[in-house]
């Protein structure tokens, strides 16, 4: 089956929760064991047969089109720029003007999963979803939200709530770029809400189980648990 080539990576985030350990500098270049986290997510990017990159971003993004410029490696990176905030669901519609196959991967710019993301978009084409999501089985949490699935259809998103064991979004889609552009979408949306919790009733949204590392950095003890845990998982190459 052929590979999926196309990823756009949400890397506009401010960083509000993690005041006071970063500070004047775009979440994605929080530096993990010294290096910015975003290089993180490009290395593992470039083991997966990718070739090309959309860094859609926003609040000081000349620091990462600084850091990054228009190549990392094998991948060649181009970027979405917002000029305001668009919400999730603003910025992948912009971004996806960049996109030039049928299918991309989305993955958000904060936090990061081990998942083979050709196999992922195999499983995602096999199915014939338009959309799919990675799901990650988590235990005693309340921080994020829980997705009810039957081993293949999203069958209903739950609001954040103290749970023992659920499945959660993590984070990196599969999306049809024909299937998005026939919905209809303001300029600014949330994703989350105005596309997920939206249609997944209306259309098969399938589900992929990831049993891989899994890190949010999005606030200071996931942050700090990343220092010693990522560069583990993800080594950083010459």
């Amino acid at each position: 089956m052929e590979v999926i080539k196309e990823a756009i990576i949400l890397a506009g985030g401010l960083g509000t929760r993690l005041k006071g350990v970063i500070s004047d500098i775009p979440k994605p270049l929080a530096p993990i064991s010294g290096k910015p986290f975003l290089i993180y997510m490009l290395e593992y990017l470039n083991t997966q047969k990718l070739e090309r990159v959309v860094l859609s971003v926003g609040y000081k993004h000349e620091m990462i089109e600084q850091a990054f410029g228009n190549q990392y490696k094998n991948l060649h990176i181009q970027y979405s720029i917002e000029t305001e905030p668009l919400g999730t669901g603003g910025a992948i519609k912009l971004a996806m003007d960049k996109i030039v196959g049928s299918e991309v991967l989305i993955l958000n710019g904060d936090s990061f999963i081990e998942v083979n993301l050709q196999e992922f978009n195999s499983s995602s084409k096999n199915k014939n979803a338009q959309f799919a999501i990675v799901l990650k089985e988590m235990t005693h949490f309340n921080r994020y939200g829980t997705v009810e699935f039957d081993g293949q259809k999203i069958l209903c998103f739950n609001e954040k709530k103290t749970v023992k064991k659920g499945w959660i979004n993590s984070g990196v889609y599969f999306l049809k770029k024909d299937f998005f552009e026939t919905l209809s979408f303001p300029e600014k949306f949330s994703f989350e809400k105005e596309f997920l919790e939206k249609y997944y009733s209306e259309y098969d949204f399938s589900g992929y189980v990831s049993n891989g590392y899994f890190i949010d950095i999005g606030i200071p003890e996931d942050y700090d648990k990343a220092q010693k845990e990522l560069p583990a998982i993800i080594r950083i190459t010459a």
